[in-house]
Protein backbone atom coordinates (compact mmCIF):
# COMPACT_ATOMS: atom_id res chain seq x y z
CA UNK A 1 0.00 0.00 0.00
CA UNK A 2 2.85 1.95 0.79
CA UNK A 3 4.08 2.09 -2.76
CA UNK A 4 0.53 2.81 -4.08
CA UNK A 5 0.77 6.07 -1.94
CA UNK A 6 4.06 6.65 -3.30
CA UNK A 7 3.03 6.29 -6.77
CA UNK A 8 0.04 8.20 -6.15
CA UNK A 9 1.35 11.28 -4.56
CA UNK A 10 4.14 11.26 -8.08
CA UNK A 11 1.11 11.43 -10.03
CA UNK A 12 -0.52 14.44 -7.72
CA UNK A 13 2.90 16.09 -8.28
CA UNK A 14 2.55 15.42 -12.26
CA UNK A 15 -0.62 16.41 -12.80
CA UNK A 16 -0.78 19.86 -10.27
CA UNK A 17 3.25 21.12 -11.19
CA UNK A 18 3.76 21.05 -7.66
CA UNK A 19 6.47 19.12 -5.29
CA UNK A 20 5.59 18.04 -2.43
CA UNK A 21 8.10 18.06 0.66
CA UNK A 22 6.46 15.79 3.02
CA UNK A 23 3.52 13.05 3.39
CA UNK A 24 2.10 10.85 6.59
CA UNK A 25 -0.63 8.66 7.51
CA UNK A 26 -3.65 11.05 9.70
CA UNK A 27 -6.19 9.10 11.13
CA UNK A 28 -6.50 5.99 12.80
CA UNK A 29 -3.89 4.58 11.44
CA UNK A 30 -1.30 6.88 12.17
CA UNK A 31 -3.37 6.13 15.65
CA UNK A 32 -3.00 2.76 16.08
CA UNK A 33 -6.54 1.69 16.00
CA UNK A 34 -7.48 1.00 12.72
CA UNK A 35 -9.15 -2.28 11.35
CA UNK A 36 -8.55 -3.87 8.09
CA UNK A 37 -11.06 -1.93 6.47
CA UNK A 38 -9.84 1.40 7.48
CA UNK A 39 -9.14 3.73 5.24
CA UNK A 40 -6.14 5.15 4.21
CA UNK A 41 -5.87 8.90 5.31
CA UNK A 42 -2.69 10.37 3.75
CA UNK A 43 -2.10 13.95 4.29
CA UNK A 44 0.97 16.20 2.28
CA UNK A 45 2.79 19.35 1.76
CA UNK A 46 3.36 20.99 -1.13
CA UNK A 47 5.60 23.40 -2.97
CA UNK A 48 4.74 25.73 -6.54
CA UNK A 49 7.19 26.91 -8.88
CA UNK A 50 8.51 30.51 -7.73
CA UNK A 51 6.14 31.85 -10.23
CA UNK A 52 2.90 30.40 -9.18
CA UNK A 53 3.89 33.00 -5.81
CA UNK A 54 5.12 35.97 -7.84
CA UNK A 55 1.28 37.05 -9.18
CA UNK A 56 -1.69 39.94 -8.91
CA UNK A 57 -3.86 37.28 -8.21
CA UNK A 58 -1.59 34.83 -5.04
CA UNK A 59 -4.28 35.15 -2.49
CA UNK A 60 -6.93 34.20 -4.99
CA UNK A 61 -5.57 31.03 -6.01
CA UNK A 62 -6.34 27.31 -4.15
CA UNK A 63 -3.64 26.62 -1.32
CA UNK A 64 -5.68 22.99 -1.25
CA UNK A 65 -5.43 19.42 -3.04
CA UNK A 66 -8.10 17.27 -2.86
CA UNK A 67 -8.66 13.76 -4.43
CA UNK A 68 -12.24 12.43 -4.37
CA UNK A 69 -11.88 9.34 -2.03
CA UNK A 70 -10.94 6.06 -4.55
CA UNK A 71 -10.34 2.59 -3.31
CA UNK A 72 -10.05 3.77 0.75
CA UNK A 73 -7.75 6.50 -0.47
CA UNK A 74 -8.42 9.46 1.47
CA UNK A 75 -5.74 12.14 0.00
CA UNK A 76 -5.42 15.88 0.89
CA UNK A 77 -2.40 18.20 0.43
CA UNK A 78 -1.74 21.84 2.00
CA UNK A 79 0.67 24.43 -0.28
CA UNK A 80 3.88 25.12 1.85
CA UNK A 81 2.45 28.84 2.85
CA UNK A 82 -0.70 28.02 4.39
CA UNK A 83 1.11 24.75 6.27
CA UNK A 84 3.13 26.89 7.79
CA UNK A 85 0.74 30.04 8.58
CA UNK A 86 -1.06 27.07 10.62
CA UNK A 87 2.14 26.07 12.26
CA UNK A 88 2.56 29.48 13.05
CA UNK A 89 -1.14 29.27 14.95
CA UNK A 90 0.05 25.92 16.73
CA UNK A 91 -2.75 24.14 14.22
CA UNK A 92 -3.08 20.32 16.04
CA UNK A 93 -3.64 18.07 12.83
CA UNK A 94 -0.20 19.51 11.02
CA UNK A 95 1.67 18.75 14.54
CA UNK A 96 -0.11 15.42 14.31
CA UNK A 97 0.67 14.84 10.59
CA UNK A 98 4.50 15.55 11.82
CA UNK A 99 4.88 13.11 14.44
CA UNK A 100 3.15 10.52 12.44
CA UNK A 101 4.24 7.21 12.70
CA UNK A 102 3.57 6.65 9.02
CA UNK A 103 5.44 8.52 6.63
CA UNK A 104 5.57 8.48 2.82
CA UNK A 105 7.73 11.13 1.97
CA UNK A 106 10.10 13.57 3.08
CA UNK A 107 12.27 16.14 0.90
CA UNK A 108 14.40 19.17 1.58
CA UNK A 109 14.75 21.24 4.67
CA UNK A 110 11.08 21.41 5.84
CA UNK A 111 10.12 18.17 7.52
CA UNK A 112 13.15 18.26 9.96
CA UNK A 113 12.89 21.99 10.61
CA UNK A 114 9.73 22.29 11.40
CA UNK A 115 10.03 19.15 13.78
CA UNK A 116 12.69 20.74 15.45
CA UNK A 117 10.31 24.07 15.47
CA UNK A 118 7.36 22.01 16.77
CA UNK A 119 7.80 22.23 20.81
CA UNK A 120 8.45 26.17 20.56
CA UNK A 121 5.50 26.91 18.42
CA UNK A 122 3.26 24.50 19.85
CA UNK A 123 0.57 26.28 22.08
CA UNK A 124 -1.33 24.82 24.90
CA UNK A 125 -4.12 26.41 24.69
CA UNK A 126 -5.09 26.06 20.80
CA UNK A 127 -4.47 22.19 21.02
CA UNK A 128 -7.05 22.21 24.52
CA UNK A 129 -9.52 23.83 23.01
CA UNK A 130 -9.01 21.62 19.65
CA UNK A 131 -8.80 17.90 21.20
CA UNK A 132 -12.27 18.87 23.73
CA UNK A 133 -14.50 20.36 21.05
CA UNK A 134 -13.92 17.15 18.95
CA UNK A 135 -14.60 14.67 22.14
CA UNK A 136 -17.52 16.83 22.64
CA UNK A 137 -18.96 16.74 19.57
CA UNK A 138 -18.28 12.67 18.99
CA UNK A 139 -19.74 12.26 22.58
CA UNK A 140 -23.17 14.09 21.54
CA UNK A 141 -23.44 12.37 18.47
CA UNK A 142 -22.46 8.77 19.35
CA UNK A 143 -22.37 7.71 22.94
CA UNK A 144 -25.29 9.45 24.37
CA UNK A 145 -27.71 6.64 23.65
CA UNK A 146 -28.55 3.38 24.99
CA UNK A 147 -27.43 1.72 22.21
CA UNK A 148 -23.93 3.33 20.85
CA UNK A 149 -21.97 3.04 17.92
CA UNK A 150 -18.99 1.57 19.89
CA UNK A 151 -15.96 2.30 17.82
CA UNK A 152 -16.35 5.67 18.71
CA UNK A 153 -15.36 5.34 22.08
CA UNK A 154 -11.93 5.62 20.71
CA UNK A 155 -12.39 8.58 18.86
CA UNK A 156 -14.00 11.12 22.39
CA UNK A 157 -11.24 8.92 24.17
CA UNK A 158 -8.19 9.83 22.64
CA UNK A 159 -8.54 13.81 22.09
CA UNK A 160 -10.11 13.78 26.27
CA UNK A 161 -7.21 11.57 26.86
CA UNK A 162 -4.99 14.30 24.45
CA UNK A 163 -7.05 17.09 27.64
CA UNK A 164 -5.31 15.01 29.93
CA UNK A 165 -2.03 14.80 28.71
CA UNK A 166 -1.83 18.93 28.51
CA UNK A 167 -3.03 19.22 31.72
CA UNK A 168 0.13 18.09 32.43
CA UNK A 169 2.20 19.63 30.66
CA UNK A 170 3.72 16.96 28.80
CA UNK A 171 4.38 19.21 25.56
CA UNK A 172 2.59 18.28 21.81
CA UNK A 173 0.28 15.99 22.03
CA UNK A 174 1.66 12.56 20.61
CA UNK A 175 0.13 10.90 18.10
CA UNK A 176 -0.22 7.54 19.08
CA UNK A 177 -2.80 6.87 20.93
CA UNK A 178 -1.09 3.88 22.98
CA UNK A 179 1.32 6.33 24.33
CA UNK A 180 -1.58 8.56 25.75
CA UNK A 181 -2.91 5.54 27.19
CA UNK A 182 0.27 4.29 28.83
CA UNK A 183 1.29 7.75 30.23
CA UNK A 184 -2.20 9.38 31.43
CA UNK A 185 -4.45 6.25 32.39
CA UNK A 186 -3.71 4.97 35.98
CA UNK A 187 -6.83 3.45 36.52
CA UNK A 188 -6.88 -0.71 35.37
CA UNK A 189 -10.62 -1.01 34.61
CA UNK A 190 -10.05 1.94 32.44
CA UNK A 191 -7.37 0.26 30.97
CA UNK A 192 -8.45 -3.05 30.56
CA UNK A 193 -11.90 -1.82 28.99
CA UNK A 194 -9.63 0.20 26.35
CA UNK A 195 -7.62 -2.79 25.51
CA UNK A 196 -10.55 -4.89 24.78
CA UNK A 197 -11.93 -2.35 22.62
CA UNK A 198 -9.16 -1.98 20.91
CA UNK A 199 -8.48 -5.61 20.02
CA UNK A 200 -11.85 -6.11 18.77
CA UNK A 201 -11.36 -3.49 16.00
CA UNK A 202 -8.11 -4.33 15.02
CA UNK A 203 -8.93 -8.29 14.79
CA UNK A 204 -10.99 -6.29 11.62
CA UNK A 205 -14.44 -5.79 13.85
CA UNK A 206 -15.47 -2.05 12.85
CA UNK A 207 -17.55 -2.23 15.82
CA UNK A 208 -20.99 -0.90 14.60
CA UNK A 209 -23.69 -0.75 17.21
CA UNK A 210 -24.19 -2.04 20.10
CA UNK A 211 -24.55 -1.68 23.86
CA UNK A 212 -23.16 1.10 25.97
CA UNK A 213 -19.68 0.14 27.75
CA UNK A 214 -20.79 1.48 31.38
CA UNK A 215 -17.09 1.87 32.28
CA UNK A 216 -16.16 3.72 29.56
CA UNK A 217 -18.91 5.78 29.30
CA UNK A 218 -18.50 6.54 33.38
CA UNK A 219 -15.44 7.42 32.72
CA UNK A 220 -15.92 9.92 29.70
CA UNK A 221 -18.93 11.82 31.58
CA UNK A 222 -16.96 12.21 34.68
CA UNK A 223 -14.17 13.77 32.51
CA UNK A 224 -16.75 16.20 30.98
CA UNK A 225 -18.22 17.06 34.22
CA UNK A 226 -14.52 17.82 35.23
CA UNK A 227 -13.78 20.11 32.56
CA UNK A 228 -16.89 22.45 33.22
CA UNK A 229 -14.76 23.87 35.34
CA UNK A 230 -11.30 23.00 34.39
CA UNK A 231 -9.08 26.28 34.09
CA UNK A 232 -8.11 26.23 30.70
CA UNK A 233 -4.43 26.91 29.62
CA UNK A 234 -3.29 30.24 29.25
CA UNK A 235 -2.35 31.40 25.95
CA UNK A 236 1.19 31.08 25.40
CA UNK A 237 2.98 34.56 23.29
CA UNK A 238 3.00 33.76 19.63
CA UNK A 239 6.43 32.84 18.51
CA UNK A 240 8.05 34.92 15.69
CA UNK A 241 7.17 34.58 12.59
CA UNK A 242 10.87 35.36 10.83
CA UNK A 243 12.10 31.73 11.11
CA UNK A 244 8.84 30.10 9.07
CA UNK A 245 9.34 32.97 6.48
CA UNK A 246 13.00 32.08 6.34
CA UNK A 247 12.09 28.44 5.83
CA UNK A 248 9.50 29.64 3.13
CA UNK A 249 12.20 30.96 0.98
CA UNK A 250 14.58 28.70 1.29
CA UNK A 251 12.56 25.73 0.35
CA UNK A 252 11.48 27.85 -2.75
CA UNK A 253 15.02 28.17 -3.76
Amino acid sequence: MKKTIQAKLEEIERSHGVRIVFASESGSRAWGFASRDSDWDVRFIYVHPKAWYLAVDFRLKRDVIELPLENDLDITGWELRKALGLFWKSNPPLLEWLDSPMIYLERGVVPERLRTLRKSYFSPQSSWHHYLHMAKGNYREYLRSDVVWLKKYLYVLRPLLAVRWLERDLGPVPTRFQVLVETVVEQREIREAIAALLAAKMAGDELSMGARIPVLSNFLEAEFTRHETTQVPLPSARMPVEPLNALFLEALQ
